[in-house]
């Protein structure tokens, strides 16, 4: 679908095409080819294998110049899709390893590679700390998130094994990052159940990343169509890794009805064999949405954005059809 397109919920690394992780290891003499597959694209096999193949693949990425590179491979792919306005989860696990200093190289590099490629496609950078590196690794993704807070880091939020921990020992984070005046988000309702999208709810964020087991709690759903949530919904994604058989029976289009904030978005597109006009295309395909629809889903998108109201205009002004 060629319509232009809004998307919230995009892991930097998971975003980096095979092609480029490959010669950026044959450059480094690094040996990931088991990453793999004869296709030649990522090769994993459940949630677990994904993320040793995800961390494996971002290993190779060890400076900001090659998250510079890396953020010009993904934009100009999301560009080709139609995307104006994109939001990017980075880590300064992987960049810096938490280090404030360290990572602001990393912020700059990246924050400068994107804006080379405005106004064609827009960036902004949401600070992700990894759930399963535990709080302590958290406190420093937030104060890396909090030194650099401006025009390009917007946001911070949560991601990675949602099975692991509880959402309320990063409290002190989440904390932080409000503090620094930085937009919230977390990962929930995906692998764990609707539980974990109210422990979400009460660090105070604004969006949702999946969420979308909340449908298992109709209560729930009738809280966040009430408080206005958006949820950054990932179609693709869950049906790759099985959380749903195919995409006829994933609830995105029940949440909607029941007045839920629904937005589409990839996730990690080459490790799930999707791009996001294919997810326009699929859902099209299972649901019958017309392009009217598609236009609705970007707007919430654009009002749901973690940008200054000069860019949300901007964005909202793209998304109109052509007189």
């Amino acid at each position: 679908m060629t319509l232009p397109k809004v998307e919230l919920h995009l892991h930097l690394e998971g975003a980096a095409p095979p092609a480029f992780i490959r010669g950026l290891a044959r450059e480094k003499g690094v040996d990931i080819a088991g990453i793999f597959g004869p296709d030649g694209g990522y090769r994993f096999d459940g949630f677990a294998g994904f993320l040793r193949v995800y961390e494996a693949a971002t290993s190779v990425l060890t400076s900001p110049s090659d998250y510079a590179r890396l953020t010009r491979a993904v934009l100009q792919e999301s560009a080709g899709e139609g995307a104006i306005y994109t939001e990017a989860f980075l880590s300064p696990d992987f960049c810096g390893g938490g280090d404030v200093a360290a990572w602001a190289d990393y912020a700059a590099a990246m924050a400068e590679a994107a804006a080379a490629l405005a106004p064609a496609i827009e960036m902004r950078g949401i600070v992700t700390c990894i759930r399963h590196l535990g709080p302590e690794k958290a406190r420093a993704a937030a104060r890396c998130a909090a030194e650099s807070a401006g025009a390009f880091v917007t946001g911070f939020g949560i991601a990675g094994d949602e099975r692991k921990g509880a959402l309320r020992d990063f409290a002190w984070a989440f904390d932080c990052a409000r503090e620094a005046g930085l937009h919230l988000t977390a990962h929930a309702g995906e692998w764990a159940g609707p539980s974990s999208v109210r422990d979400a709810l009460a660090l105070g964020v604004a969006r949702i990343g999946h969420g979308v087991r909340a449908i298992e709690d109709p209560a729930l759903v009738d809280a966040l169509a009430e408080r206005g949530t958006v949820l950054e919904v990932c179609p693709g994604s869950n049906v790759a890794l099985g959380l749903y058989p195919d995409l006829r029976r994933h609830p995105i289009e029940r949440l909607m009805a029941r007045g839920v904030k629904v937005t589409v978005s990839t996730d990690d597109p080459p490790f799930f064999r999707t791009r996001l006009g294919l997810e326009y295309d699929r859902l099209a395909e299972a649901f019958g949405w017309d392009e009217a629809v598609f236009r609705s889903l970007n707007a919430t998108a654009a009002r749901a954005a973690f940008c200054d109201e000069a860019t949300r205009g901007r964005i909202l002004k793209r998304l109109e059809p052509a007189r």
